[in-house]
Parts: C-alpha cells; sequence; structure tokens
C-alpha cells in the first residue's frame, strides 16, 4: 500500500506574487485557463463526464494537498487513486500530462511576449545587454567584429535517452504554439476562429499515441533533431547574424556560430551505431540543407522578376544570366530569373549527387551539380552584389542576405557531426591489428610508456596495418568502417562535415594517440608524424568525465604534446585543440559541488598550458562542456553558466551539448530557439572580452576547495558506501521502468550489471527527478557548508560571511547556488516519501530516506543562511510563480506512477483479460511510461 503523506512540511512551495507578478502574469494564467479549458472539453467528449469529474476530483485534491499539506486530502487522494483500475488509471495520466505539455506552451509564448513588451529595455542575456554592458566596460565595436573573426560557437544536439516526446506529438505542439501566438493581436472575431483550431489541435493530441510502442531506432532520433532545422535552425541564425550586422554597422560579422550534432557519429555504449548510421546522417542533413536552398532559390525566383530594360547588372551577373538553361521567351529580359533557373537546376544536380533524391519542382531539368557550398555561396554573391550596385539593396536583405548567411553556416552539410568512441574500444581494435600484422602480440599488456614508443614509431611509417585477407573481428571491421566513411563523407559534403573525434574515458596519452593511428590507417591522416607537411583531418578530442580524470587532465595533454612530432602535426592541421569536459559522470562520481570544483580546476590548469602551447606553437584550446539539461549534468541557465566559467576560460572558443528534453525546450519555438542562441552569443561575448578587475581571491580558491572535500565525503558515503544503497536507488526510483521506455537508441546501463558505476550518468540523473529528490543537484553541500562553519579553530560568524560574499562576488559559487536553489524548489520530498514504500527492505528504505532527509535540510538551512533567502526561488519570482502553476499538475502523476509502479512490480493485474489487444497488466506498465513523460514534461529541465 502506498503510505500517506506526512503532515509536515518538507519544502516552502513557490507562491505567486500577488501584486505586480499577477498583473504581468495574467496573460500567461488567461492562456493558461483557455488551454486548460479546451482540454477538459476534450475529455468529456472524448471519455465521457465520469472522466473528466474524477480527473477533476483528483486535481482539488492534489491543490489542496500542496497547498496546506491536507493530511485528510492526501488521505482521500491515496484512497481515490488506489481503486482506480487500469484504463482510469491511463486517463487521468494522460490528463494531467497534457496538460504540463500545454502549460509549457502558454509559458513559452509568455516569455516571448514579455521579450515583445520589454523591447526597449536590454533584458539580460539580450544582444542589446550585452553591447551595453560591454560599451559600459570600454569595449569598442573593432574589437567585438576582431573577436568574432576568431570565434567558434556551436550547440551540440545530441540524443540520449532521457527525450520522451515523439515527433508527432512535437509536431502538433508546434502548431497549438503558433495559434497561442495568434491570439495576443486576435480581435473577437478572430479569436472564434483560433479558439475551434485550437480544439482541434488538442484533439489531435488526445488522439495521438504519446508513446512509442517500439524501440526508438538511430534514424528516428536523427529525423527529430533535423526537425529544429526546419523549425529554426535554418531560418533563426540567419536573422540573429542580421541583429549582430545591425549592431556592428560598417564592420564584417564572420560566421562564427555553427551548430554541431552527435546523432548518427556518436558510438559509446550505443551498438546500434555504425558506418551506415554515419551515411544515412550525413545524406538526410545535406538533404535538409539542400531542400531548404532549393526553397529559398525558388522564392528568390519569385521576387527577383526585375527586367533588364529597366535596370541594369554586374558584368559577373550577365555571365551568370548567360549560363543558365533557361530559354523560356517570357523570362528573355529578366535576368535574376534567368540565372536563378540555372542555380536552382544546379542544385536540384547537386541534392541528386550527394543524397540520392529529387527536387519537387523543375524549370529546367537538373544539370551540373555544385562541387561544393563555396561555388554556391560565390552565385549567390553575385546576385547580392549586382543587386546592390543597381539600387536594389532592399531585395538583397530581404532573402539573398540570410541565404548567403544561411550557407556560409549549414554548407552543404548543415551541422558537424561528431564522431565518439569509448578509448577501450580503440584498444581492441589496436591490439587486433598489431597482433595480425605479427607487430606485438600482446599490445593491451604493454606499460604507458612502451604503448606511446610502439605508437609513435607506427605513426612515423609509411606502410598500412591492415593484412590482405586476413579475418578481423565485427568489432575491428566495424570501427575501421567508420573512420572511411568520415573520410568519404569530408570529401563529398566538405571539411566542416566531420571536425572531431571525442574519445570517452581518456586515461592516457595512448588513448590519444591510437585515434591518430587509426585516422592514418583509413586515409585520414596524410603522411607520417615526421612529414614536415603531415596533417590530421580530425581533431582528436580528449574526454575527461570522472573526477580522477578531471584531475589528470592537464598532465595527460602536457604528455600528449610531448611526443615527438605531436604540436607540429597539431599546428599543420589548423592549430586547434578541443577538451570535452563531461559534467554527468562527474556528478556520479563525486556529487554535485566536488564535480563542479574539479570542472573548473582542471579549466584553469588546462588554460595555463594551453597559454604556452599557444606561444611555442600556435596551438589554441577550445573546451567543449558536456553538459546535461539537470543542473546535476551541467544544466541549468546557459547564460550564467557560460559566465560563471574562470577567468580566460571561453576566450571566443566554446562548444557545449544541448540534450533530452531542453532540445525541445530551448528549440522547438522559432522565437524562444532564437533567444536562446541569442544567449549564448551574448555570454560568449561577455566572457571573452569582460576581464575581472581582480583575480579570485586565494581564500575563496581554498574554501571551495574545503567544501568540495567534505561534499565528495558525504555524497560518496550515501551512494557508494551505504550498504544496500543501490538496491533502495533501484527500488525507490522509476529506474527500472525508464530502461524499459522505448525513448532511446542507447541503453540505460554501459554493463550488464546492477552497479551505479555502471549506470549511465543520464538515467541515473533522470530517475531522481522523477521520484522528486533530485539528488545529483545538491547532495552533499549541506553537510559540507556545515562542516566548514564548524571548522576547528574558526569563528561560525566569520566562516559564514565568507561564504556570503563568495556568493555576491565569485560568479562560479553564485551561479551553482542559484542552480542548486532551482532543483531544490523543484524537489518535494513528501512525494519522494511515497516512492520509499516501494522498498521492500523497510528498515532500509527508512534508513536511507531519512539520511537523504537530513541533509536535504542542512542544504536549505545553508542556502538560506548563505543567501539570506527564506524561501526557494526568492530571487527568482517569474520562475516561482510558474512553478506553482504547475505543481498542482505534475504531483498527481507522481501519486499515480508510485501506485502503478507497486502493481507492476507486484505483478498484480496479471491476468490474461484483454482490452482492444492490450493486457491489464500491459496498460499498467503503459500508465507508467506516461507517467514518465508527464513528469518530465512538468519539471521541464529533467534530461
Amino acid at each position: 500500500m502506498v503510505t500517506k503523506a506526512p503532515a509536515r512540511k518538507s519544502a516552502t512551495p513557490p507562491t505567486p506574487v500577488k501584486t505586480t507578478a499577477a498583473k504581468r502574469n495574467a496573460p500567461l494564467l488567461r492562456d493558461i485557463r483557455l488551454l486548460g479549458r479546451i482540454l477538459g472539453d476534450v475529455i468529456r467528449e472524448q471519455d465521457g463526464r465520469e472522466a473528466y469529474e474524477l480527473i477533476e476530483r483528483i486535481r482539488q485534491l492534489a491543490v489542496a494537498y500542496r497547498a496546506r499539506r491536507d493530511d485528510v486530502a492526501g488521505k482521500d487522494l491515496d484512497r481515490l487513486l488506489k481503486n482506480l483500475s487500469a484504463d482510469q488509471s491511463v486517463s487521468v495520466i494522460r490528463a494531467f500530462s497534457y496538460f504540463s505539455h500545454l502549460a509549457n506552451m502558454a509559458e513559452d509564448r509568455h516569455q516571448v511576449r514579455q521579450r515583445e513588451h520589454t523591447a526597449k529595455v536590454a533584458t539580460p542575456g539580450s544582444l542589446a545587454a550585452c553591447f551595453q554592458r560591454l560599451a559600459d566596460e570600454g569595449v569598442r565595436a573593432d574589437d567585438i567584429a576582431a573577436l568574432l573573426k576568431r570565434a567558434y560557437l556551436s550547440p551540440v544536439l545530441t540524443a540520449h535517452p532521457t527525450e520522451v516526446q515523439r515527433k508527432s506529438i512535437l509536431d502538433a505542439e508546434r502548431a497549438v504554439a503558433e495559434l497561442i501566438a495568434r491570439l495576443d493581436m486576435a480581435d473577437e472575431e478572430e479569436r472564434q476562429e483560433i479558439e475551434p483550431a485550437l480544439r482541434a489541435r488538442v484533439t489531435q493530441l488526445w488522439q495521438t499515441r504519446m508513446l512509442r510502442f517500439t524501440k526508438l531506432t538511430v534514424a528516428d532520433e536523427i529525423e527529430n533533431a533535423l526537425s529544429y532545422y526546419q523549425s529554426t535552425f535554418l531560418r533563426e541564425i540567419p536573422r540573429l547574424y542580421a541583429q549582430l550586422e545591425r549592431a556592428l554597422p560598417g564592420r564584417e560579422v564572420a560566421s562564427f556560430l555553427r551548430m554541431g550534432q552527435w546523432i548518427g557519429g556518436d558510438r559509446d555504449g550505443n551498438p546500434n551505431v555504425s558506418a551506415q548510421t554515419l551515411q544515412l546522417a550525413m545524406s538526410r542533413q545535406a538533404e535538409v540543407a539542400l531542400r531548404h536552398y532549393l526553397t529559398e532559390v525558388h522564392q528568390l525566383g519569385a521576387e527577383l522578376s526585375m527586367s533588364g530594360r529597366l535596370v541594369g547588372i554586374t558584368p559577373h551577373m550577365a555571365v551568370l544570366t548567360d549560363r543558365s538553361p533557361d530559354l523560356n521567351p517570357h523570362r528573355a529580359d529578366e535576368p535574376y530569373r534567368r540565372a536563378l533557373t540555372g542555380v536552382y537546376a544546379r542544385l536540384a544536380a547537386t541534392l541528386e549527387e550527394l543524397t540520392g533524391t529529387k527536387a519537387l519542382r523543375h524549370a529546367v531539368a537538373p544539370q551540373n551539380p555544385y562541387a561544393s557550398a563555396d561555388e554556391f555561396l560565390a552565385d549567390l554573391r553575385t546576385v547580392d552584389t549586382s543587386l546592390r550596385t543597381h539600387h536594389a539593396a532592399v531585395l538583397a536583405d530581404l532573402r539573398v542576405r540570410p541565404l548567403i548567411r544561411a550557407v556560409q553556416v549549414f554548407g552543404f552539410h548543415l551541422a558537424t557531426l561528431d564522431l565518439r568512441q569509448s578509448s577501450d574500444q580503440h584498444e581492441l581494435v589496436i591490439a587486433e591489428l598489431l597482433a595480425t600484422a605479427k607487430v606485438e602480440p600482446q599490445y593491451a599488456k604493454l606499460d604507458e610508456d612502451a604503448k606511446q614508443a610502439l605508437l609513435r614509431q607506427l605513426l612515423c611509417e609509411a606502410r598500412p596495418l591492415r593484412v590482405q585477407g586476413a579475418n578481423y573481428s565485427d568489432l575491428a571491421k566495424g570501427e575501421l568502417a567508420i573512420f572511411e566513411a568520415a573520410a568519404t563523407a569530408r570529401r563529398r559534403y566538405g571539411p566542416q562535415a566531420l571536425i572531431h573525434y571525442i574519445i570517452s574515458h581518456t586515461e592516457t596519452v595512448s588513448d590519444l594517440l591510437e585515434v591518430l593511428l587509426l585516422q592514418k590507417e583509413c586515409g585520414l591522416m596524410r603522411g607520417t608524424l615526421d612529414d614536415a607537411d603531415s596533417q590530421a583531418e580530425l581533431i582528436v578530442v580528449p574526454l575527461f568525465e570522472t573526477i580522477a580524470d578531471l584531475r589528470h587532465a592537464t598532465d595527460i595533454m602536457r604528455g600528449f604534446y610531448a611526443v615527438p612530432g605531436i604540436a607540429d602535426l597539431v599546428k599543420r592541421s589548423g592549430g586547434e585543440q578541443d577538451i570535452m569536459l563531461g559534467y554527468s559522470d562527474s556528478n556520479k562520481d563525486g556529487g554535485f559541488f566536488t564535480s563542479n570544483w574539479e570542472l573548473y580546476r582542471a579549466e584553469i590548469s588546462l588554460v595555463a598550458l594551453f597559454k604556452d602551447l599557444r606561444t611555442s606553437h600556435g596551438i589554441g584550446l577550445r573546451l567543449f562542456h558536456g553538459r546535461g539539461g539537470t543542473v546535476g549534468r551541467g544544466g541549468g541557465p546557459t547564460h550564467q553558466a557560460i559566465l560563471a566559467q574562470p577567468p580566460g576560460t571561453v576566450n571566443g572558443q566554446i562548444r557545449l551539448t544541448e540534450q533530452g528534453e531542453v532540445i525541445a525546450s530551448k528549440y522547438a519555438h522559432p522565437e524562444i530557439g532564437r533567444r536562446n542562441l541569442e544567449t549564448l552569443v551574448s555570454a560568449m561575448l561577455e566572457a571573452s572580452l569582460i576581464q575581472p578587475s581582480k583575480p579570485v581571491p586565494s581564500a575563496f580558491l581554498q574554501t571551495a576547495d574545503a567544501i568540495s572535500q567534505a561534499s565528495m565525503a558525504a555524497y560518496r558515503k550515501l551512494v557508494y558506501e551505504t550498504p544496500g544503497f543501490t538496491d533502495y536507488f533501484f527500488a525507490a526510483t522509476p529506474i527500472r521502468e525508464i530502461a524499459e521506455l522505448n525513448i532511446g537508441s542507447r541503453p540505460a546501463s554501459r554493463k550488464s550489471t546492477r552497479r551505479i558505476e555502471d549506470l549511465r550518468a543520464i538515467p541515473w540523473g533522470f530517475s531522481w527527478g522523477q521520484c522528486r529528490v533530485a539528488l545529483p543537484g545538491w547532495f552533499g553541500m549541506g553537510s559540507a557548508i556545515e562542516a566548514f562553519l564548524s571548522a576547528p579553530g574558526t569563528e561560525r560568524k566569520a566562516q559564514l560571511a565568507l561564504l556570503q560574499r563568495m556568493h555576491k562576488q565569485w560568479p562560479f559559487f553564485g551561479t551553482l547556488l542559484s542552480n542548486m536553489d532551482m532543483v531544490l524548489a523543484k524537489s518535494d520530498l513528501a512525494i519522494a516519501e511515497r516512492y520509499v514504500a516501494l522498498v521492500e527492505d523497510k528498515k532500509l528504505g527508512k534508513k536511507i530516506m531519512s539520511a537523504i532527509r537530513a541533509e536535504w535540510d542542512l542544504t536549505n538551512q545553508a542556502l538560506n543562511l548563505i543567501t539570506g533567502a527564506k524561501a526557494r526561488l526568492a530571487a527568482q519570482p517569474e520562475l516561482a510563480d510558474f512553478l506553482a502553476y504547475r505543481f498542482p499538475y505534475v504531483d498527481p502523476l507522481n501519486h499515480l506512477q508510485v501506485e502503478l509502479m507497486r502493481r507492476h512490480r507486484k505483478a498484480q493485474d496479471t491476468r490474461a483479460s484483454e482490452v482492444e489487444g492490450e493486457t491489464v497488466a500491459e496498460r499498467v506498465q503503459r500508465g507508467i511510461h506516461l507517467s514518465i513523460n508527464g513528469v518530465a514534461a512538468g519539471l521541464r529541465n529533467t534530461g
């Protein structure tokens, strides 16, 4: 039986601000109520009045329980949920899940609305605020343009097993979002048209299956990611560049912002990624880019109807026109249309050559494909120059200039696709190649010095390692095929198509040298290591993930560049060294604070090393931040996160991952997508061009080190040293049910074990978020702060004053506490207690939950002491309001999730009765999975 919720408060729930905030949020409430009313009407129509009244009763009890921690309401809610049938449970869960989705859309629209209403005020994170701050600091426009010329900023979309949204649902929700946006400007007559359209879309959602019946494939993940390019990136990124051009008049704005992608190239722990998926990803990416260009060129042909009898053209434009195969007499005096018909024909031929697909329309047959995106770009520039030369700059600005920028950014490849694999897999392949070639029979058993010496020797030899006719393992053949496919893709789609090769679990210098040798073996390295003109086509990118890896990162990179010939090779290959830092595994390894602190320390140390390498060899450092959606995985507001980086670590160069539901949250809506991209650009500029007037005080650094040690000890004591903790985790969170969901092509665990060490950090964090503990985002901090305040030989008041100065003066510490504040606001230990009832060993469940609650209380107290706040999110009232609106609709999903997990795990209702081909047990399982979707939507940054 599900235990009743304790009557005591376990959190201070955020409450809506009643004065100016209420007025500010009135349009949001209007939209939420409208969408809620429409959803209620649809439920009544589709499932009947009884179903609607049941859902409404559950909502009222959940609201009463949250608002007052009403014990009677809690009992009534327990009793009601326990007696629901599987069918009723599914209906209720779908209702609250869809309400969370609709509320998200209303909130997104409200953010856009507020931005529009405050357009004259520079809001934090906007380009206007950024340029104002830069001006205040004495940074000139020329300085900004110079930085952008050498800058590289790249958000990288990744596929991970927390994205619970189907593309069909996302597409329908985009349609709802567009209709909501129209409401703001609609008169009464237009509203009469919009509301039925909204009802139709909500009906579509209600009648659409929310979950997948089959496991998501890599191809599905590729298509999901590409939808964001079609809806947002291809159009909004050129608009963002236009904003920059307006802010920097008369100056060239380099194409520094480019998209990255992992889907189709990330093989680490995913046996479903192969050379074939790499080829599929590149082909589909090219198709999306080229079809966008075809559409734009077609529209240009319609717009540029100028007659040669009325306006002149440049000589280059005349050549482009004469080269066109368009001989239609109706366009004989329309040079731009004729020329663009020829451009379209060449693009159509390019599409067919690169993707095997055909253009939708043809004025003339496809012919003479472009050899590269640069050739296409040259033709567009010819059109642009001719228009500007003959008094049609306004027409050029309308569509030609955005298209030119799109081609500069996206080329024929759309996004740079990263390759990733674990270091142990490379070692196995190298060992097999060397043993088969009779070079070294026991490579894996060599010590590190011997490995390095052998690998360098082989990198200096021209001969290949593979033996003709040898029978290599599937692993070796598959890994080599990836490298060969990468070489082919770079030739077909351009060198920007693939640039980075990421090595997970980089622990030694030989891990890096092995990938260089595999590049050489497959034609991605020209010449040998000691040749004066040798180059490697892919940047070898180490990924430092665990606490130990982060601590050794600088030593490993110093050792890599100490290998004779490496520094010269990297310099000839472009002089860029990317290093990826993993937030997720470091958090799972050492806890919230220690993960962030070790990342900070590693960045400082790496910057110092590469300062010397830039001086001696011209090699620059670019950090790649493997951030997840949750705070425990490096998530949180991106603007603050970038500004909180150690001084000198950004310097115009940054990549960062976008994962899970965060991708939909940030980029599904075009306007919000552009705003998020604008925030990235603003943060990069501010972090690069505004240097702190003073270094971080040594007392701050020493304090952070002390907090880290105590925090990690408290975290590891619970997670890795408490007997039975793994059993508790697998029972008191929905990790088992998450692993069953068809929400990703990658397994939830790297190995077939229940060890926390083997579990992927993503489902680890996702599970804690679902049960409202959010442990990776705060655990250990309370004990650490208390230990610091009570340290022997210190005065508690002075220690607290130091922490308060750190909060106010040090962006790293202030951002960390702000993120933790948000996590604690979203956690709810009263709800978490309900999950503890699923632990069979009641003594164990009580013991571990007591430890979690004690640390939770300590952490809240510590946060209040340092910040001076008496409630969570006091500094973010708008977010507090949003959470207060949505929690009463998320809570019932948690309550039902626990009840259905209890039934599912105890194998109740397993009788063979079927409803429309689905057993009751299957319906229970489906209800659990639907609740996971709904909670994820309600909490948003959960992936």
